[in-house]
């Protein structure tokens, strides 16, 4: 661009100086011509006054005319003359507008995959997102203990008259105590595995009062009184629900002095007492997760 820019300078320059060399040339012979009518109108004039008022007698030939103007001082006036010493160069031009842009050329080859760059910072924590579907149920886990393993039950009756109070009651006569947990010998129940325990009783009542206790460790937890109706045959019960921890013990005795003790039983008369356990309390490494 800035090349064309001096060529179109430097032409501009030589046109302009050819201009004016003529322009100048042309000035010079209309000088020379002006000159040379003035001359010949004085010579006129000269050959007017003369005395006797003769009239001169123009020469014969060629080149005899005076009078005349040379019609070759005009070409010879017209001659160019020495070419004049280049001028120097103009200023570089501004620059040219931008041109438009080209057509898009083809896609190019795919380049190398580069490095692998350095990890970068963690980043904060974004907001939780939506919740998601439920996902598919997972597989079935392995088959856990039951509670039905824990067993501890028993039943069990009297077969006479309680001989004795306050005293716990010996019940003789089993219907069921398969896992030998209450002790006929003691007469008490004695808790092997920890939990929740159902204890019930259904006492015969017959010749005098009765006043019967459930124990707990000593403890009396609940009674129960019936009064005795001569030549009827009554019947006193009661039930409680109580959690168990290994090695307690429970029972029933009769409370009070003799005059109580109408706890009673025969072949057609039974006095029982019953227990067993609800659920157990299973320890947490061995509960089903």
């Amino acid at each position: 661009m800035v090349i064309l820019t001096d060529i179109f300078d430097l032409s501009m320059t030589l046109l302009w100086k050819i201009l004016l060399g003529i322009f100048l040339i042309g000035r010079l012979s209309q000088g020379q011509d002006e000159d040379l009518l003035n001359e010949n109108i004085e010579q006129a004039a000269v050959g007017e006054g003369t005395e006797g008022g003769e009239e001169v007698e123009e020469p014969e030939g060629p080149g005899a005319d005076v009078s005349q103007p040379d019609h070759r001082q005009p070409c010879a006036m017209w001659m160019g003359g020495v070419p004049g010493t280049p001028g120097h160069s103009g200023k570089p031009g501004r620059d040219g507008k931008d041109g438009r842009d080209g057509p898009r050329g083809e896609k190019g080859d795919k380049g190398e995959a580069g490095e692998k760059g350095d990890p970068g910072e963690k980043g904060d924590t974004g907001p939780a997102g939506p919740r998601g579907f439920p996902g598919n149920p997972g597989l079935k886990g392995a088959r856990g203990e039951s509670a039905l393993s824990y067993h501890s039950a028993f039943s069990v009756g009297l077969s006479e008259l309680v001989p004795a109070t306050n005293v716990p009651i010996r019940f003789n006569k089993f219907f069921y105590n398969d896992q030998h947990h209450y002790d006929d010998i003691s007469g008490k129940f004695r808790c092997v595995l920890p939990g929740v325990y159902f204890f019930t009783y259904h006492l015969t009542v017959y010749t005098k009062d009765a006043k019967v206790s459930l124990f707990m460790n000593d403890k009396a937890i609940m009674f129960t009184f019936d009064q005795y109706q001569e030549t009827n045959v009554d019947q006193a019960s009661g039930s409680v629900i109580l959690r168990l921890e290994a090695g307690d013990e429970v029972w029933l005795q009769v409370y009070g002095d003799d005059a109580f003790g109408g706890v009673y039983a025969d072949n057609t008369n039974d006095s029982t007492f019953s227990g067993f356990l609800l659920y157990p309390a299973i320890p947490v490494s061995a509960r089903r997760r």
